[in-house]
């Protein structure tokens, strides 16, 4: 096994740019640009969701620590994935070396199954919340607390190996960003990468499937004996369902898929968009995550609407008591007054 320090001084990443370079110039700018575009976004929409929750005593309840540790986590992806791309991307090559690469692709991937695991997460807290499967057992805060952990405690025991030999972190696409070594036929680091994506990849897509459909069944349940006010709420969180998973998919099923294409195939020639666009559409995920989990939740939209605007409500509150409604609520699903 590689010493980390054999590891870190390895030459198979160089600083200068190559003779052959996967993208002209403009397309180089162009990631830069787009990069710069989901890093700013994102910074500012996670800082939001925590600001507000530090600021706001209501907000911090055991089901809303899932929702801010996905914040964090997204932050964390921001700050040492995307920020980098904007600056490797613009210069056109990877300019921090071995030891950058190996720093960038071990926190990408920390925070990157942190936050995949925090959604497997939120699936298991709203199921656990409406469908309750152990009876009168109520989620409370311990219970937050240890799946977070868990979480965290999770992606740092499979980030963990490449570092001391058991897989690596390697440049991929055009060369302007670190990952996971997909590529290397080396057993050992194709053994890591195929119980990396099994267990760090397809169990959490399998928990969230069936959490949700587990969740939409149950709801549909209520709706055929609560009437009207239950269908809709049945609606709205079915809705609600289709966005996650569809947002869970559309960011890492791409990448997933490219993954183990090249770990199967390694000699496998492939369009540079197709090299490309999977990596960029995982990280922009720190984009679709508070937007679908946090400001698709009336709780924390009021709040951080008001942040975001200074203090200036764009939507006046309705006195109307005609205009109360019976829906689900995103923040745990539960049938109640709006």
């Amino acid at each position: 096994m590689a010493s980390f320090t054999e590891f870190l001084n390895d030459s198979s990443i160089h600083d200068d740019p190559g003779a052959n370079a996967p993208l002209p110039w403009a397309g180089y700018i162009t990631l830069s640009l787009l990069m710069a575009m989901f890093s700013i976004t994102a910074v500012v929409l996670n800082a939001t969701v925590i600001a507000v929750t530090l600021r706001h005593k209501q907000l911090r309840q055991p089901l809303n620590f899932a929702l801010v540790n996905l914040a964090v986590a997204d932050l964390g992806i921001t700050l040492t994935g995307s920020v980098p791309s904007v600056v490797t991307n613009a210069v056109g090559y990877y300019i921090t070396g071995r030891i950058g690469c190996v720093l960038e692709g071990f926190c990408v991937a920390l925070f990157g199954i942190t936050a995949l695991c925090t959604v497997a997460l939120i699936a298991v807290e709203r199921l656990f919340v409406v469908c309750k499967p152990l009876g009168t057992i109520t989620f409370q805060a311990k219970h937050a607390a240890g799946g977070l952990a868990f979480s965290w405690l999770w992606s740092l025991i499979w980030n963990t190996p490449p570092l001391f030999g058991w897989g690596s972190y390697q440049l991929e696409g055009v060369g302007t960003s670190c990952g996971p070594d997909w590529q290397s036929r080396d057993l050992k680091n194709v053994s890591y990468i195929i119980c990396y994506f099994s267990l760090c990849f397809a169990v959490p897509f399998v928990i969230i499937v069936v959490s949700y459909s587990w969740l939409l069944y149950t709801l549909r349940q209520v709706a055929k004996v609560g009437g009207c006010a239950a269908a809709r709420a049945e609606s709205k969180v079915a809705w609600m369902v289709v966005m996650m998973v569809l947002a869970f998919l559309v960011s890492w099923l791409p990448y997933a898929a490219l993954a183990l294409m090249v770990v199967f195939n390694p000699d496998v020639q492939l369009p540079v968009l197709v090299k490309v666009v999977p990596i960029y559409m995982a990280k922009s995920s720190t984009v679709y995550n508070p937007l679908i989990y946090i400001f698709m939740n009336k709780q924390f939209q009021k709040f951080a609407v008001l942040l975001l605007m200074c203090g200036r409500d764009p939507w006046p509150l309705e006195d109307d008591a005609s205009d109360v409604q019976t829906v689900v609520s995103p923040l745990n699903n539960k049938i109640s007054p709006d």
